[in-house]
């Protein structure tokens, strides 16, 4: 009884504080679904270190604007133009310091370019430039070009995923991310809390927010109600069914759900078990019920405002019959259907992750499949996600979502399907020569390109099991002025918060 009256009034103790700080002026409370393993900056792109890191501690040379209509705009380049076919000009903001003191210029622009492509550490926002030769060249302190083999027509768009750190930034992962933008990180108390200060000397406008303290719950319903009762601000991924409240915000997502299928393992090798696992699935069951209303059955790892989407390519019929009939053909040539496959599902990866991977697995088992399912964590789930794979592995589909919101498949094509690519899952000579022609052609032909892609890989290949273009929903508490977009995904800038 002695303990239990502890206990409580050390619960009570923690929500009366964490409701005191998120109701101070100036400051505000976030709750994610994942804690990251990591806050470096190389690693920003995915969405539980990029919501803390991107903008907010590391900045970029350029910014696609999910707000307005600027397009592409500068951050910590003012202006670039192209010198040459295959050369680019960055021009470099001046006056720039990091949050350590030492000023910006473009020799930190090149090593945060080497870093992240260095073989010494396994950077996420490396994968985006694979497939590409690109040399980074210094011209005078506040200039920088850069040189691509082959021609790359967006390469200010790539860039703007390059998160700069200073020279002397050594290439291992760091726990204490020094960058240019308006926070540094303050605090972080592993399976608690993370905290971000804002700068006093950052190069641009103060924002708002002072101080932004990073709680994690893996539990959606549980984050939506902390931003009911006052102990949370903003809760930036809740489910469609908690989404109940005047608080509660749906938004675009550029998530594509998806299982990447590792087809160089049998029984996955053989075309007729791709197909089976597609049809062996009923999509349209998950949709207003596990998934929100407005979630959309995808046919290309890209959602369909993306360069190139194809709408002429159909999403495989739900047929578990077929499956079966398919999956007793291959059996009849010698193909061990009978394997046991492992699908891999990342825990906290969206709202009703985990309800939707058993469902999954129930469905396949019922085609005639024998799938286990495994749920891990963020840091597992990228050994089975990325490569090196494991040696002597058995066939594995690996459950994933991929993010593309800046509108052109580069960002997903070469790391995805190429055969050299990190998290490709197919050896496919076609693939990869389109994937080349594609990323060096301009307008008409690089749309027509990457639609061609799009059906062949679906049709032709049967590279995945595409699943769902996502909806995102937020809780957004009434003392702050914040709307989420297309970006909230991935990230969320503290400067475009503000209080009522």
């Amino acid at each position: 009884m002695k303990y239990s009256t502890v206990l409580a009034g050390a619960l009570l103790a923690t929500t009366v504080m964490s409701q005191a700080f998120a109701q101070e002026a100036g400051n505000v409370t976030v709750v994610l679904g994942e804690e990251p393993d990591l806050v470096e900056p190389c690693m920003a792109t995915r969405s539980n270190i990029g919501r803390i890191v991107l903008q907010n501690i590391s900045e970029t040379l350029t910014e696609l604007d999910v707000r307005g209509d600027e397009g592409l705009k500068p951050r910590l380049a003012v202006s670039w133009e192209m010198t040459d076919a295959s050369t680019w000009r960055f021009h470099l903001r001046e006056g720039v310091k990091f949050s350590d003191g030492s000023d910006f210029d473009a020799q930190d622009v090149k090593h945060s370019f080497d870093r992240a492509q260095s073989d010494q550490i396994s950077c996420e926002i490396s994968r985006y430039y694979e497939g590409i030769d690109i040399t980074p060249t210094v011209i005078d302190p506040h200039t920088i070009d850069f040189t691509t083999d082959p021609a790359q027509p967006i390469l200010p768009l790539l860039l703007s995923l390059l998160t700069i750190v200073p020279s002397e930034t050594p290439i291992e992962f760091t726990r204490e991310p020094v960058g240019t933008g308006p926070y540094i990180l303050s605090d972080w108390q592993p399976g608690r809390q993370i905290t971000l200060e804002r700068r006093d000397d950052y190069w641009g406008d103060a924002p708002e927010v002072q101080t932004a303290k990073y709680v994690f719950r893996s539990d959606p319903a549980v984050a939506a109600a902390m931003v009911s009762t006052g102990e949370a601000d903003i809760a930036p991924t809740i489910s469609a069914m908690d989404a109940t409240t005047d608080m509660d915000v749906a938004y675009p997502n550029s998530e594509t759900t998806y299982l990447r299928i590792d087809s160089s393992v049998a029984p996955l090798d053989d075309k007729r078990v791709r197909e089976a696992l597609n049809i062996g699935i009923d999509r349209d069951a998950f949709i207003g019920t596990i998934l929100a209303e407005g979630t959309q059955v995808a046919t290309a790892i890209n959602v369909p405002t993306t360069l190139g989407w194809n709408p002429d390519v159909k999403a495989f019929p739900y047929d578990p019959e077929r499956a079966r009939e398919l999956l007793d053909e291959a059996k009849a040539d010698g193909v061990p259907v009978d394997r046991e496959i492992l699908l891999v599902g990342r825990t906290g990866n969206f709202p009703g992750a985990t309800e939707t991977f058993e469902a999954i697995q129930s469905m396949l088992n019922d085609a005639g499949f024998n799938i286990k399912l495994q749920m891990v964590e963020v840091a597992e789930h990228e050994q089975y996600y990325s490569k090196p794979y494991v040696d002597g592995r058995g066939p594995i589909l690996v459950g994933a979502q991929h993010d593309n919101s800046r509108g052109d498949p580069v960002f997903s094509m070469f790391f995805k399907y190429d055969s050299e690519g990190r998290q490709s899952g197919i050896a496919d000579q076609k693939v990869d020569d389109l994937i080349a022609q594609a990323t060096a052609a301009t307008g008409e032909e690089r749309e027509a390109l990457w639609s061609e892609l799009f059906a062949y890989l679906h049709d032709d290949v049967i590279a995945d099991v595409l699943l769902f273009h996502m909806v995102g929903h937020a809780r957004v508490g009434s003392r702050v002025a914040f709307t989420p977009t297309i970006a909230t995904n991935s990230q969320l800038q503290l400067s475009e918060i503000g209080f009522r």
